[in-house]
């Protein structure tokens, strides 16, 4: 996700995203994953007068950063909700199929990464907490010590894709017998010494921490739940623009896409491919960030960013 440009960080494919966004410089658009507000603070700086943002975030540090940014902007509003929850929110406001643009930036901040208290990191000690909201739902301490060890494997391997999700799982299991699970490092050291073999440069619990935010926080879920929506609730002409850090995301982002675009063809049905309705046209490659963006934030290198653009 997007990082804070106050605090060193730099945003991901900011520039690029929000050029792909922009198509009128007083439509109303949607950052769905405010972050520390990179990505807003740069479309509002290309925004005429008439312009307005919708900024949804479920971080409550993040929404402090975008209501101070609104305060300074009328034309940012900040709300502390999931994008998952825009179908909802822009009915509120009048805006559904009239969005020319809505961006969302998956996955994890590095504010977020980088606090220990968050529990996200299994480099720094703190609390196994995980959640994007830490005042709502169930933690990543008191799942793991509910889960049964199939559904834990399940976890690891469909959204961890960790070949060794059983062997895992199995450790976890045993290792909470023992004590309970409570801290970061505590079910970061589990996982290594259950992990047979992992690769050079590569923590051996990177994929299972993964696996584990994108479960206690129904990340997949919420994407596919607005995915479901967006074409609804977007302009003719409007935007979608879709930045994803995990192969599964951006897997389901690419199967939208395609099929919005190519619908398939009922079976027996006298119609030809070329009328059926296409809702969406995917524009251009997906895009990943330039070498010296890497160089500059590590945290870029697995980013893809995918554009398509509504036709009716």
């Amino acid at each position: 996700m997007d990082n804070e440009p106050e605090n060193g960080h730099q945003t991901v494919l900011r520039d690029e995203a929000v050029t792909a966004l922009l198509t009128e410089r007083d439509g109303w658009y949607v950052d769905g994953t405010f972050g520390r507000g990179g990505h807003s603070a740069e479309l509002l700086r290309r925004l005429g007068s008439g312009g307005r943002l919708l900024a949804l975030d479920l971080d409550p540090q993040a929404c402090a950063v975008g209501r101070a940014l609104a305060a300074r902007d009328a034309r940012l509003e900040m709300v502390r909700a999931s994008f998952r929850e825009l179908p909802g929110l822009l009915d509120a406001r009048g805006w559904r199929g009239r969005v020319a643009g809505i961006l969302l930036d998956l996955g994890v901040s590095s504010p977020q990464l980088d606090d220990p208290a968050r529990g996200f990191s299994f480099l720094r000690d703190g609390p196994l907490d995980m959640r994007m909201d830490p005042e709502q739902g169930q933690s990543a301490a008191a799942w793991l010590a509910r889960a049964a060890e199939a559904e834990i494997a399940q976890v690891l391997h469909d959204y961890g894709e960790e070949r060794h999700a059983r062997r895992i799982a199995r450790a976890i299991v045993r290792a909470r017998a023992r004590e309970p699970l409570t801290r970061t490092l505590q079910l970061a050291e589990v996982i290594a010494a259950a992990h047979p073999a992992w690769q050079p440069g590569r923590h051996p619990a990177t994929q299972s921490f993964q696996a584990i935010r994108i479960q206690v926080n129904g990340e997949l879920d919420a994407l596919r739940a607005l995915l479901a929506e967006v074409v609804a609730l977007l302009a003719i002409g409007g935007r979608l623009v879709v930045i994803s850090f995990h192969s599964l995301e951006d897997r389901l982002v690419k199967r939208f896409i395609r099929d919005a675009e190519r619908p398939a063809l009922p079976r027996g049905l006298p119609i030809a491919e070329a009328q059926l309705p296409r809702r969406l046209r995917g524009l251009g490659r997906a895009r990943r960030p330039a070498a010296a963006e890497v160089a500059v934030n590590p945290r870029a290198r697995s980013a893809v960013m995918r554009v398509a653009e509504k036709l009716a």
